[in-house]
């Protein structure tokens, strides 16, 4: 932890391996990628058609002559957001793909209802660009540098700012704390998933909705557990995360729960859990 307050106060000319924010940069290219690809499919190519819904509603909002802008650019930006995001995990031009990669998620902010996700990752390649040295190709150089300080320090915070921000909204709602909101989640999908169109994009072990997804008292309570262990695992994780004899168990922990909320969404959520695993090796110099 203390290299970190460390790195305040010497006004982030303190040195850090620098092969830390190289990794983080292959993770983020490699997780964008995977989204960027998955963006081809159901729906997203014809996602601004002319005729759809979504180029209705953008027109509505910013008027025709931007929404022809957006529409003629709509398309090849899906390709070469995906070629520079592959570039980026590999090492090539990093910095040069980067910028694409950046233009592609900021493109995605015009016509997504819901653009948290997307604003994370925005945010967070905007930290690996003010970076010294993102490194080439796969290999680590690791050493002892002040070229990365700045930037690993900036995702450190966004890490920490997610988690808490996230706990303070699920400390906030009464519904979420009882436990109920979860109930109500598991239960309505339990009885919709046959109907869903893409049913793909959940993944909720039937093991799941056959025990703690009907609405019971005591499937309530369980999930008033699982409320509980979320927002305290928030609020630990960051300062976890930056101790050294606690990292381990951080990681994993980690791990365990991003891995439950993808199961909830994992199209969706793929970015998000991704991004902010990658984030954990910025915590340690």
């Amino acid at each position: 932890m203390l290299w970190f307050f460390d790195a305040v106060a010497h006004g982030f000319r303190y040195p850090t391996d620098p092969a830390r924010i190289q990794l983080f940069r292959i993770i983020y290219g490699t997780v964008l990628t995977i989204r960027f690809a998955l963006a081809f499919g159901q729906g997203g190519w014809d996602r601004l058609a002319l005729g759809s819904l979504t180029t209705f509603v953008t027109e509505k909002r910013y008027g025709p002559t931007r929404t022809r802008l957006l529409v003629a650019v709509y398309r090849p930006m899906l390709i070469v957001r995906t070629l520079a995001a592959c570039a980026l995990a590999a090492g090539l031009v990093p910095r040069l793909a980067l910028l694409p990669v950046l233009a592609g998620i900021a493109m995605e902010l015009l016509y997504l209802k819901s653009p948290n996700a997307v604003r994370f990752a925005l945010l967070t390649g905007i930290c690996l660009l003010l970076a010294g040295d993102l490194g080439t190709g796969l290999h680590l150089m690791h050493g002892s540098s002040t070229a990365n300080t700045w930037a690993q320090c900036l995702l450190v915070l966004l890490a920490t700012d997610i988690y808490w921000n996230s706990a303070w909204q699920k400390l906030r709602s009464p519904q979420f704390r009882s436990g109920l909101y979860l109930a109500q989640w598991i239960h309505t999908y339990s009885q919709v998933r046959e109907h869903l169109r893409h049913r793909r994009q959940f993944a909720v072990p039937g093991l799941v909705r056959r025990h703690a997804g009907n609405l019971t008292d005591r499937d309530i309570r369980l999930w008033r557990g699982v409320a509980a262990t979320v927002i305290a695992a928030e609020i630990a994780l960051p300062p976890a995360l930056l101790i050294p004899a606690a990292t381990p168990y951080a990681i994993g922990a980690g791990i365990a729960m991003h891995a439950a909320f993808t199961c909830l969404k994992p199209v969706q959520l793929i970015t998000f859990s991704g991004i902010t695993l990658a984030t954990y090796v910025t915590f340690f110099a």
